[in-house]
């Protein structure tokens, strides 16, 4: 996926404050006034495909900003020492309320996620995860409601994030029958 990162450059040094004199290169900031260099490379994201053993897959409808009312798979930032297992785990606990025990790496994407008028660059790790039953399961933190959809039932053009959508994607060939 191809990615605008016209964006990704800093008008004024981080470390001494100075406007920025030379022309911007995306995703790379080199201060003329202290020397100061940096990479602006992409945040880590971790999300989880859960299925039950009935086959379904469960959604979640976001709660706010970017795509309220959307649908998305429980995930989020990957916390300074945490590693993607970890996260895809307490994003799960925190989102919708169930422990994972298994999870087994599907693939990554490339993502932006705008927030308060900044873009982030972000890769996102997804899993996928099989639950005896999805019944215990409850919207929680940054969710509406949840849904429980087999495969062939799932839009598309509901799910919030390109990545998400890439990912589903990838699930969807891997696991269809």
């Amino acid at each position: 996926m191809e990615i605008d990162n016209r964006h990704l450059f800093f008008r004024y040094c981080p470390r001494c404050g100075k406007a920025a004199t030379k022309p911007p290169v995306p995703g790379l900031f080199d201060c003329s006034a202290c020397g100061f260099h940096y990479h602006l490379n992409p945040a880590s994201a971790a999300a989880v495909f859960i299925r039950d053993r009935k086959g379904r897959l469960l959604w979640a409808c976001r709660a706010n900003e970017p795509h309220r009312g959307m649908l998305t798979i429980p995930g989020g930032f990957i916390d300074v020492g945490e590693t993607a297992e970890e996260t895809a785990r307490r994003e799960t606990r925190e989102e919708v309320g169930l422990e994972l025990e298994t999870l087994e790496y599907l693939g990554s994407q490339v993502n932006v996620y705008p927030y308060r008028e900044v873009i982030y660059p972000v890769t996102d790790i997804f899993y996928t995860s099989e639950v005896e039953s999805l019944e215990a399961a409850k919207p929680l933190n940054e969710l509406t409601e949840l849904l429980l959809l087999k495969l062939g039932e799932v839009d598309p053009n509901r799910i919030a994030f390109r990545s998400v959508r890439a990912g589903f994607e990838v699930y969807r060939r891997k696991y269809a029958v």
